[in-house]
């Protein structure tokens, strides 16, 4: 009879003890998906952005009465963002570059580099009061090799002239100032304390000189240092999934006898990603230097060489990634 009864109370538990094991295992599971996952401290403080393409493109033409030449075109562009952010820490390098060739079988130098850019910027700053940081910011620009602008000569052949090199020029600047960060996607940095070098390095044929007075380099030295104030502002914006814009504003103005004649780098880029892998992108790149001499022609035909404003504008499809 007693072993009845325990034999009977034990199935009677089974049941009971299951479902609570089930109750249990399902209420570990659901806090599971409800818990917020264990970030690494490379999640927590340091966030990667940018964009990267490479865009290709093709121009040809049979009896085209409007003329113009056959080309073809391909430039690899990236922009990087790498922050660091912790307590009243920060920290941001930036890395925007582009190099790229165009063909013309038509024209007497079939092959021409199209883009050449390097500009790296990082900042450091201390969170002294909400979004105002102090802050020490260097930055360099410059280009990967030789290259060259084209033109017609006097007896109507094209000709090439030596236009820049590798830290020919080279713009290294280093300053100390405040820097507003009111949100993720917009920054201001203004500095009273700015040192620029500007270098114009030894080559070993006749363009040296050129380059020199160019660039606004006295010919007996390979560089020039001034110290100025300079103003920059950024923005990293992505309204909606597989859309990004970037641009970014720098001034500088030197404390000399030309204090006031503002040296101007604007660049601006639009990219919309689809399809995962395509890209098409709109760049623009606006810049003034005042020591920068460009050889223009007026209305008159009378040649001159003086400081002028530089646009270029860029439309590209192509693959590309966006994150």
């Amino acid at each position: 009879m007693k072993k009845s009864l325990l034999i009977l109370l034990i199935c009677t538990m089974l049941p009971m003890a299951k479902a609570q094991t089930d109750s249990i295992a399902a209420a570990a599971e659901a806090a599971a998906d409800t818990a917020e996952p264990v970030l690494t401290n490379w999640q927590k403080y340091w966030k990667l952005t940018g964009l990267v393409t490479f865009n290709l493109s093709e121009t040809m033409q049979w009896n085209w009465a409007a003329g113009g030449n056959n080309n073809g075109m391909g430039i690899l562009a990236c922009n990087l963002k790498l922050a660091y952010k912790k307590d009243n820490i920060s920290w941001e390098t930036t890395f925007d570059s582009d190099y790229g060739w165009m063909w013309t079988p038509s024209t007497a130098f079939k092959w021409r580099k199209s883009n050449d850019k390097i500009v790296f910027s990082t900042k450091f700053g201390w969170e002294f009061h909400k979004t105002w940081y102090l802050t020490v910011m260097a930055g360099f620009k410059s280009h990967y090799h030789d290259g060259y602008d084209y033109k017609m000569g006097d007896d109507k052949q094209e000709v090439k002239t030596y236009a820049y090199n590798w830290l020919s020029p080279s713009y290294s600047d280093l300053s100390v100032g405040i820097d507003w960060k009111p949100n993720d996607i917009f920054t201001v940095y203004l500095s009273p304390v700015a040192g620029r070098i500007t270098t114009v390095l030894q080559r070993n044929d006749d363009t040296l000189h050129t380059l020199h007075a160019k660039y606004g380099v006295p010919d007996t030295v390979n560089f020039k240092a001034e110290l100025g104030a300079t103003f920059k502002a950024g923005v990293n914006y992505s309204p909606v999934k597989g859309l990004k814009i970037l641009s970014t504003l720098t001034l500088f103005t030197p404390y000399n006898k030309k204090f006031g004649n503002i040296d101007v780098d604007w660049d601006f880029a639009i990219s919309y990603q689809f399809w995962k892998v395509l890209n098409v992108t709109l760049s623009t790149s606006l810049k003034y230097y005042d020591a920068v001499n460009i050889e223009w022609m007026d209305k008159n035909k009378v040649m001159h060489n003086s400081p002028r404003v530089q646009f270029r504008e860029i439309i590209g499809l192509g693959i590309g990634y966006s994150f």
